[in-house]
């Protein structure tokens, strides 16, 4: 997706330890205007598959999730990193590496939320170490849900989730492939062979 790409160039910044932030316009501050193109390609793409969720992890893939289910016109669930007095009954749960936090998180949803007859695609901001996803599969899994695929915005091509993802046979379609970046130049180059 050009559009994305040329705005990762323009206002993502490469930090040391691998990290690019665009906290500029998609996981602080968020561009709705580039959300809205972001739902319409995923749209595109999964346009071939039946969806009735959406399912995502808190916090930065929930205003990604929304602006897709619009497209699809379905709910989003979104998977909680702890749990509250709020989620009354049983959840599924899974554990979950955060690459960006270096942390482990216990993810949650309400059973009320996500089952059988369900056809789940997740939504994610990154995927970097794929943790997020697995853990998010995981769950749609313990539901007896069918997952259709995943869409992520932003893929670290040189890190093992997207391959991880892939080698699972879960159907991955990532908006913007990283192929490189260098913390001292800024420079960040994407893989060519995208849709």
């Amino acid at each position: 997706m050009q559009l994305l790409k040329d705005r990762i160039r323009k206002d993502g910044v490469v930090k040391a330890g691998n990290v690019l932030k665009v906290d500029r316009f998609l996981n602080h501050q968020m561009d709705t205007d580039l959300f809205y193109e972001i739902g319409l390609e995923f749209k595109r793409r999964f346009a071939d598959a039946e969806i009735n969720k959406i399912l995502t992890i808190e916090a930065s893939g929930i205003g990604i999730a929304c602006i897709v289910a619009q497209q699809f016109h379905v709910p989003v669930v979104f998977a909680k990193k702890t749990k509250t007095k709020n989620i009354a009954g049983e959840v599924y749960t899974s554990k979950v590496e955060s690459f960006t936090h270096g942390r482990v998180y216990d993810i949650i949803v309400s059973r009320e939320f996500l089952g059988k007859g369900d056809k789940v695609l997740l939504i994610d901001d990154f995927l970097a170490n794929g943790k997020a996803l697995e853990g998010l599969a995981d769950l749609v899994e313990a539901s007896g849900a069918e997952l259709v695929g995943a869409g992520v915005v932003i893929e670290k091509g040189f890190q093992v989730g997207g391959d991880a993802i892939r080698a699972k046979g879960i159907r991955l379609e990532s908006l913007a492939i990283v192929e490189s970046m260098n913390e001292e130049t800024g420079e960040i180059t994407f893989r060519d062979d995208e849709a």
